[in-house]
């Protein structure tokens, strides 16, 4: 089943030529980037910003590849480009993340074996609670709901505070202040008043918790980040472990949250696509949009050494974006790249990145992308989306909705027999 793309939110009139400069701090750009990538991967697969001073990688190859180069690309100074956040301090913000190898997978091994495919299959059954206590009074409340804001982003945020020992009544403060640290005013790279204090609150919070989890330890994330020793026989301080803290839960619902959006996004924008979805090609729909319309867009580097990349000179010490989103549209590995296709094969997709920073939580992820969109289905026929009313993140890094309001009509209840 191939459906042609047509009326993404916010994209330019067909005879509309698009601006081509990529500042992915820019409103205009965050709307609909993917004309603009077009026009880097065949024009400037090397392309240089000024103003902003970091050069970008657009085709699949590329990115690909520097992303399985620590050496050459490092991640020393963080994976952002807001100053706030890049810089020989980024580690105190974003943990193993500002990390190469061998420390990087030293510290990423303190909680990766709770993040395996066998952990993550146990924990199949509680998600599944998760959604149905999210789902059931969002139906029960009208047809009318917002499928983001009140689902898609809940769920995957319940899920990581729980397995990080956040008490459930804690749950929806830590979402509310946690979608406000990526936002940010337009073409601006600085924290706004209501972003340093959602951080703030945050932060403060998590000081509490780790205290509260040393004195009464229990069986989850915090407690056995308390617990672990590392290289040396040390423990990590508590800013580490909240740093830890951060980096999970801005990961764990922020990115996985945005995807589901915006697979039920074009669910409505391509009709074919949202019934197939609703009667079981949950897997298809899924890796399809992780491939089509990824909510993780970009992640930085600092380049180690001068190296020559398509006749362009790239200096040592520069900032170096990486797109994957913009990788996984490239024609030389998918035909017909435009074209949201749920028939397509997307193992060779690199939605969760490559190399020793493959993202730590992907096979979580998909789990919780799959059955959310498997317990919806059980309840949903079809739906609609008020897309007037629909509002998109502002962000640099996430691409997704943060209110996605809709019209559903429920299935028929099957009449219990026995």
């Amino acid at each position: 089943m191939r459906t042609d793309e047509a009326g993404l939110l916010a994209e330019p009139e067909a005879d509309t030529e698009p601006e081509f400069h990529y500042d992915p701090f820019s409103y205009q750009v965050q709307k609909d980037p993917y004309p603009i990538y077009a026009w880097m991967r065949e024009n400037a697969p090397v392309y240089h910003n000024p103003e902003r001073n970091f050069y970008a990688l657009s085709r699949y190859a590329d990115v690909d590849a520097a992303l399985r180069d620590p050496a050459t690309f490092t991640n020393r100074n963080g994976i952002s480009l807001e100053p706030a956040l890049w810089g020989p301090q980024a580690y105190k913000n974003v943990f193993f993340l500002a990390l190469d190898p061998p420390d990087h997978g030293t510290l990423r091994g303190l909680v990766s074996k709770d993040f395996t495919p066998r952990s993550v299959i146990q924990r199949e059954q509680r998600i599944r609670e998760l959604c149905r206590r999210r789902l059931d009074p969002l139906l029960e409340s009208g047809d009318y709901v917002d499928f983001a804001a009140d689902y898609a982003a809940a769920v995957p945020n319940d899920v990581v505070c729980e397995m990080l020992g956040v008490p459930e009544s804690d749950w929806d403060l830590i979402r509310f202040d946690t979608d406000r640290l990526t936002k940010r005013a337009n073409e601006s790279d600085e924290r706004s008043e209501e972003t340093l204090a959602a951080a703030f609150r945050l932060a403060t919070y998590y000081v509490h918790l780790v205290s509260e989890v040393r004195k009464h330890p229990g069986d989850n994330l915090t407690s056995l980040l308390c617990e672990a020793e590392v290289a040396g026989g040390g423990k990590l301080t508590d800013s580490e472990i909240v740093a830890f803290l951060f980096l999970l839960v801005s990961g764990g619902n922020e990115s996985t949250g945005k995807l589901i959006g915006n697979a039920w996004y074009h669910g409505w924008r391509l009709p074919d696509v949202q019934r197939a979805g609703l009667e079981g090609r949950f897997d298809d729909w899924m890796n399809e949009t992780l491939r089509y319309d990824s909510s993780s867009q970009m992640t930085s580097r600092t380049v180690t050494r001068d190296v020559e990349m398509h006749g362009v000179q790239v200096p040592a010490g520069v900032r170096m974006v990486m797109l994957p989103a913009s990788a996984n549209r490239d024609h030389r590995v998918f035909t017909d790249p435009d074209v949201f296709d749920i028939d397509r094969d997307t193992r060779k997709m690199i939605s969760f990145g490559a190399g020793p920073h493959h993202c730590l939580g992907g096979a979580l992820a998909k789990s919780e992308i799959r059955i959310v969109l498997e317990e919806a289905a059980a309840e949903v026929a079809e739906y609609e989306i008020d897309i007037e009313n629909a509002k998109r993140v502002q962000s640099a890094h996430q691409r997704g909705f943060t209110t996605l309001p809709c019209r559903v009509t429920r299935r028929a209840r099957r009449r219990e027999t026995g």
